[in-house]
């Protein structure tokens, strides 16, 4: 904000008045007056009666929605703060743009109002408000009154949530404290995953204030350019950084004694994982395939088919960990050779029809395969049950152990295991995108023409794409099969109202960022987690699905974890969130001229 010769407030020549016209000073007031009466609240009851979910009838105790206000409000006065310049805030909002603000200002007004909306509509009318709703929402509506009311750069709302552009320059930190920063940062990503995923699946009021939470307060975070910050700290601090985000995952089995909740975690890392493999298909490649999912089909029904169990047509084998699971990668291997080498001279719809086709063929296969329609091999629509637990160097994952006092079930047991697997293929991915033959398969994606006019065999390139997103997909239905006690053909369709399926996997790849590694991994937590969490929405899993897509195809086409590459084909680069001057020179020429 510049000043006069006076020392009174004159506004910048880019810098309009808010949105609500109120002196700047007091909206400084409202939003931190604002912030404080959304803290009290919390420490006061909502409601009369215990029957709204999180019992919020208590003085002095926050619980359910009560604790996510408090952290919405806590966050909104910490923001307020630096709008005094308050020592040691500096860093939260380094360009002093009015976004993170207002953002931190309406996760509390989100969280309030819809707590106190959801009572009064759960309870039968506004009767069922106690004092501390009231305070809630009175004072969220001041602290987001404040935030419309200051100064901000441009003419409209868009401009106003703007995410803040030339950031001075970060303060040097020593290594040490580097390494601090991504510590506490990735203790808080445990924690705050960790709250989402152990809330009760009957509390959807709960769950829809944790994602208001987290989607203002991501956010905002993500518009005073900490995010930006933060990913420079990771290049600079690469392997800790993933070290740090393998550790906190392997923690979170013993800080979530649920074995529900580690059974939703084992779920989540094996259709993340498929996932992962679908994106070399997809994100790397460029080939569309819409019958993934039969390759994790083939890997889980050749890992039963060893497994030792008497519903197997091969009852009497009973293969080790480490043979199974080379028995289910190299069977997908096979089958992603034999349908990808007379298919993959096709491009654009009619491969994807193709594979479309592959993936009801497998389907339709093994449900037939029943000693009826078929030779007796899959055990038809049955599937085979009663598979064995893994054992692994004497380790049966199938009973509970005591590490450290702390006791791990089954499925905690297999999470780590799962864990283990999904770095293994993190591992390949990036080595395998980074390689030769990588720079190969985006050159084919871009344009398949002109990779081959340069002496690219895109043939070979494509099936080698294909026979390895297979084999990948192949490993994790082996666990799966372990896992789930049982496979059978109703899960490996095209579309369905149980995961996965290949309009999840393609959805989770879309959805997280194609070409990224982070991106499918989160498109994976979040299409699993939502409907698990949100029981409506499970009766309208595709319909939801569709929606998403649509409004990320509106505002994020890239996804929500965007690669460098995917941002420059669909956006200007004045609309990127990578600065100008952080692309190469060429780069920001071409885009120029391609605008």
């Amino acid at each position: 904000m510049a000043t006069t010769d006076n020392n009174t407030p004159a506004t910048t020549a880019n810098t309009t008045r808010g949105l609500v016209p109120l002196p700047e000073n007091v909206a400084r007031i409202l939003i931190a007056v604002g912030a404080i009466g959304t803290i009290a609240s919390t420490f006061m009851s909502w409601t009369y009666t215990a029957d709204f979910p999180g019992d919020l009838t208590y003085y002095g105790s926050p619980a359910g929605l009560q604790v996510l206000a408090l952290v919405a409000g806590a966050l909104t006065l910490l923001y307020a703060l630096t709008l005094w310049n308050v020592r040691g805030l500096r860093w939260l909002n380094p360009a002093d743009a009015p976004a993170p603000i207002l953002l931190a200002a309406a996760s509390a007004f989100s969280v309030s109002w819809f707590t106190a909306i959801a009572i009064a509509v759960d309870l039968k009318g506004l009767v069922a408000l106690d004092p501390g709703a009231y305070i809630a929402a009175i004072a969220s509506l001041l602290a987001l009154t404040g935030a419309l009311a200051l100064p901000h750069p441009g003419k409209s709302f868009k401009d106003l949530v703007a995410k803040a552009e030339n950031l001075p320059p970060a303060t040097t930190l020593p290594g040490w404290a580097e390494r601090l920063v991504i510590t506490a940062a990735t203790a808080a990503a445990l924690i705050v995953f960790t709250y989402g995923i152990g809330v009760d699946p009957d509390a959807s009021e709960t769950f829809i204030g944790y994602l208001l939470l987290v989607i203002f307060g991501t956010w905002a975070l993500q518009t005073a350019g900490l995010f930006d910050r933060f990913a420079t700290l990771n290049a600079h601090h690469k392997g800790f950084a993933t070290s740090m985000a393998f550790l906190a995952a392997a923690i979170f089995p013993f800080v979530e004694g649920n074995e529900h909740n580690a059974n939703l975690g084992v779920n989540i890392l094996v259709v993340a994982t498929v996932a992962l493999g679908l994106n070399i298909v997809v994100g790397l490649t460029g080939l569309l395939d819409l019958g993934y999912v039969a390759f994790l089909g083939v890997g889980a029904y050749a890992a039963a088919l060893v497994s030792g169990s008497e519903f197997s047509r091969f009852s009497g084998v009973q293969f080790p960990f480490w043979a199974a699971m080379l028995t289910g990668m190299a069977a997908s291997l096979v089958f992603g050779v034999l349908i990808g080498a007379p298919t993959l001279r096709l491009r654009g719809d009619y491969l994807a029809i193709v594979t479309l086709g592959f993936g009801e063929i497998f389907r339709i296969t093994v449900n037939n395969l029943d000693g009826s329609s078929g030779p007796n091999i899959t055990n038809g629509p049955n599937g085979i049950s009663m598979i064995p637990d893994m054992n692994l160097f004497g380790f049966n994952l199938g009973n509970a152990h005591d590490i450290g006092g702390i006791t791990l079930g089954r499925f905690a047991n297999y999470f780590l295991l799962m864990l283990i697997i999904t770095g293994i293929v993190v591992v390949v991915f990036n080595r395998a995108a980074d390689s030769r033959i990588g720079r190969s398969w985006i050159a084919i994606r871009e344009d398949e023409t002109a990779a081959t006019a340069m002496g690219i065999n895109g043939f070979r390139v494509k099936l080698i794409a294909f026979a390895l997103g297979a084999s990948l997909a192949g490993l994790a239905g082996t666990v799966s099969a372990h896992v789930g006690y049982s496979v059978n053909p109703a899960p490996y369709q095209f579309a369905g109202s149980v995961p996965p399926n290949s309009a999840f996997l393609l959805a989770a790849v879309v959805l997280g960022g194609m070409g990224t590694v982070n991106g499918p991994i989160l498109g994976a937590t979040l299409l699993y987690l939502l409907p698990e969490k949100l029981g409506f929405l499970k009766e309208y899993q595709l319909f939801a699905f569709g929606i998403a897509l649509v409004l990320l195809m509106r505002f994020r086409p890239e996804g929500i974890i965007a690669n460098r590459r995917r941002q420059l084909e669909f956006h200007e680069t004045g609309q990127l969130d990578i600065p100008e001057q952080g692309l190469p020179a060429s780069t920001v020429g071409v885009t120029k001229a391609g605008a």
